[in-house]
């Protein structure tokens, strides 16, 4: 099995969640896939350098419909140097009716390896059929602040951790397993896949497995990603 096949993002719509790895995530899928979409519901960070092109337009689906440059950006407006705008769900639910696979960013974490969302997140289309909740792995053992993790007071009431307590690998598994966490309004029928992202040596995969083996305990997933997104053979381990 492939990153691909154990994200299930080879068809249909996958759209990402949580922190430490979306953007990257994305563009690893988007290098190995035959023809993929790139797009989002809320904002997104300038991804011109990782796709062959970024179509600016207010109708996506006429933009892949008519392409021939694989995998291509939609979005319908860039707000400012860094940054574009996202689609509102309906308009990326269109997507989902085209023969080609969608990865959607679905919520924002400023740069944070850790989060979990507040009530106006995540914005999620219909027509997800996998979400992909991720943390960063190198968040365990850290303590619980701004500097790592974004909306510290939504993972405090998650986990029953203070500000500068120490993230156990429970903590991150509470966080990614619950529906007010990484499955917060996941569309009937949608598969979870948690992604633990920059897995980058043998203490930290057994830290990852660690909360893998937590995350079983707390909700109904086929599979943990253990993953380092960065490396040239992405996938480190399935759980």
């Amino acid at each position: 099995m492939d990153v691909v096949e154990a994200l299930e993002a080879r068809r249909d719509m996958t759209c990402f969640v949580g922190a430490g790895g979306k953007k990257t995530t994305m563009a690893t899928l988007a290098s190995v896939l035959e023809r993929a979409v790139v797009t989002a519901t809320v904002r997104i960070p300038i991804f011109d350098d990782w796709v062959e092109r970024v179509a600016v337009t207010d109708d996506p689906v006429a933009a892949v419909e008519g392409t021939a440059d694989w995998p291509l950006g939609v979005v319908p407006e860039r707000e400012r140097e860094d940054r574009y705008l996202g689609y509102d769900r309906a308009t990326v639910d269109a997507l989902a009716d085209l023969d080609v696979p969608v990865l959607a960013k679905a919520d924002g974490a400023r740069m944070r390896r850790f989060k979990a969302p507040n009530e106006r997140e995540p914005q999620l289309p219909s027509s997800a059929k996998t979400v992909v909740p991720i943390a960063s792995a190198h968040v365990v053992g850290e303590p619980l602040t701004e500097e790592r993790v974004h909306r510290v007071d939504r993972v405090a009431a998650l986990t029953g951790l203070e500000p500068g307590d120490e993230i156990r690998p429970a903590d991150v598994a509470t966080v990614l397993a619950s529906d007010r966490g990484g499955r917060k309004d996941v569309p009937d029928g949608a598969t979870v896949i948690p992604l633990l992202n920059m897995v980058d040596d043998e203490a930290l995969a057994a830290t990852a497995r660690r909360v893998a083996a937590e995350i079983h305990e707390r909700a109904d997933v086929p599979r943990v990603v253990l993953a380092e997104m960065r490396a040239d053979r992405p996938l480190v381990d399935i759980v």
